[in-house]
């Protein structure tokens, strides 16, 4: 399905009924990869799957940035009238929920983000260098936007106002003391590191986030 907010059109599925839950894919990715984890929550919620501008089926468009993204899915919420609902995202998703719950500190009832950074710099080992390469290479505005946002001040965190669950893979692709810090400037927070996980291998076409995160979710 198709909805225009915030000036673009967004590509969503629903799946399921009960209470809503919002999911948001990573980088270069579509609601596509949370297939087994929508089979798990569909026959207990209602499953809202969207793809990201210049992701999946949603419009291309010029301009891209986590804040536009955080902007689509604000007025995706409002104007399907969402009451409350949870919001999982992962990576660039989890980004995106993060700015969210900054910039409308209500309109989520619960935020579960995994595998996500509030600078470039939290990226570990040589992956900022590699995503500086790439962009050297494809002139990507996906992966430009990823080299040089986003940039969440702590600050901000802190005035995140809803239970918020920072997860990550053990070998992740974000640095574990980045992940530990967000997971330390937000109030409300719960931090689990998952063993012997990279970045996706526990979320990309995956049912194991689901058994991670429905603890989470139904508490």
């Amino acid at each position: 399905m198709i909805i225009r907010v915030n000036n673009v059109n967004i590509n969503y599925e629903v799946y399921g009924n009960g209470a809503p839950i919002i999911l948001l894919h990573g980088n270069s990715e579509s609601h596509k990869i949370f297939d087994k984890l929508i089979e798990r929550l569909k026959t207990d919620y209602k499953v809202y799957a969207i793809d990201s501008r210049c992701h999946g089926e949603s419009e291309n468009t010029e301009k891209i940035s986590y804040e536009l993204m955080a902007d689509d899915v604000i007025e995706f919420t409002k104007s399907l009238e969402i009451e409350k609902p949870i919001f999982y995202g992962f990576s660039d998703g989890g980004i995106v929920g993060l700015l969210i719950a900054i910039k409308e500190p209500y309109l989520l009832s619960k935020l579960i983000i995994s595998g996500a950074n509030i600078n470039p710099n939290g990226l570990a080992g040589f992956n900022l260098f590699f995503y500086k390469l790439a962009y050297f290479v494809t002139r990507n505005k996906l992966v430009k936007m990823m080299i040089s946002e986003p940039d969440i001040h702590v600050s901000q965190l802190r005035q995140i106002k809803i239970p918020t669950y920072v997860l990550a893979g053990q070998r992740d692709i974000i640095k574990q003391s980045h992940t530990k810090s967000i997971a330390d400037n937000i109030p409300q927070s719960t931090l689990e590191i998952i063993p012997n996980e990279n970045h996706g291998s526990y979320i990309v076409h995956s049912d194991k986030i689901y058994h991670i995160i429905k603890k989470y979710i139904s508490d």
